[in-house]
């Protein structure tokens, strides 16, 4: 019982860190309507960001380790986001009007961008940053063993909880939720009533960088380090599971990828690990195809 308990503690990050990455995922599907796998590079390149900027800090600048992580965490966020807005505005948003199957091939080339800058930056080294808040929690006492988190994963989940409920008010309580939706519905009749798809459009990539960042940022101070082919499975499951739960519905996609997050660690736990993706990504394609809809995307 303690080991599942101890197990179920052990998901709620993971799943947490799922969620917050497929809410944000929605909000740019819903308005390109084409699979984004430059999403989990985003991804992956917030978190190189971050350490790159951490060891300057600390190393060039002489910072306090705080300070440091600070600097890399503000460097990281205005890159990946600043970027995002940029690729929306420039690559994006021009071929989804004039070829938006082209919007495949273009999230491509801004994957090997991304992990080839972040590589050039960073000399080809894999940087770490040393444990921090890594003080265990007890959360419960059970038969004299304790089921505990460490106190960085408590403030993960807290932060990426936050960002959930923030951004889900943001869209059933403001006016740019109502354009958002208006846009993911259907961008024309949105232009006809008077809202800009253009602006909506921009705005909504930029929202899902900004989400990709801070997961990217809170990923890499736990696990110390990130690297592009763990972003890219990250990003993978969260196309199949947006596909899955509609594009229009991003607090649904945000509780289905939870739900993989729990699966994952329960499969770690009493499975052998060497099977965990194939069994994830199995059930996944499963589920795409007993939950297929006939919908046609222009």
């Amino acid at each position: 019982m303690v080991y599942f308990l101890q197990q179920l503690a052990n998901a709620v990050p993971l799943a947490m860190l799922y969620a917050t990455l497929s809410f944000g995922y929605v909000l740019a599907f819903a308005v390109t309507k084409r699979a984004d796998i430059a999403y989990g590079a985003l991804f992956a390149f917030s978190g190189h960001i971050f350490l790159l900027g951490a060891h300057t800090g600390w190393n060039l600048l002489w910072l306090t380790f705080p300070a440091a992580l600070a600097f890399g965490g503000a460097i990281s966020m205005l890159a990946t986001v600043s970027g995002g807005m940029l690729f929306a505005r420039y690559v994006m948003l021009r071929l989804e009007r004039a070829s938006p199957n082209a919007l495949i091939v273009a999230t491509l080339g801004a994957l090997l961008v991304m992990m080839e800058g972040a590589r050039i930056a960073s000399g080809t080294r894999e940087l770490w940053l040393p444990p921090f808040l890594n003080d265990k929690l007890v959360l419960i006492l059970l038969e004299g063993t304790p089921v505990t988190l460490t106190l960085i994963q408590l403030i993960n989940v807290f932060v990426m909880g936050a960002l959930l409920a923030g951004g889900t008010l943001v869209l059933d309580r403001t006016s740019w939720g109502n354009r958002w939706r208006a846009v993911a519905d259907d961008a024309l009749a949105a232009e006809l009533c008077g809202v800009s798809a253009r602006t909506v459009f921009i705005m909504a990539y930029g929202a899902a960088a900004l989400i990709a960042s801070f997961a990217g940022i809170v990923s890499t101070a736990y696990f110390g380090t990130m690297d592009f082919g763990a972003g890219l499975l990250f990003g993978l499951k969260c196309i199949l599971i947006a596909a899955a739960g509609g594009h229009a519905h991003p607090l649904r996609s945000a509780a289905g990828a939870a739900v993989v997050g729990f699966a994952e660690t329960f499969l770690a736990g009493y499975g052998p690990l060497v099977w965990r993706e194939l069994l994830i990504f199995s059930a996944l394609v499963a589920l795409l195809v007993v939950s297929r809809r006939e919908r046609v995307i222009p």
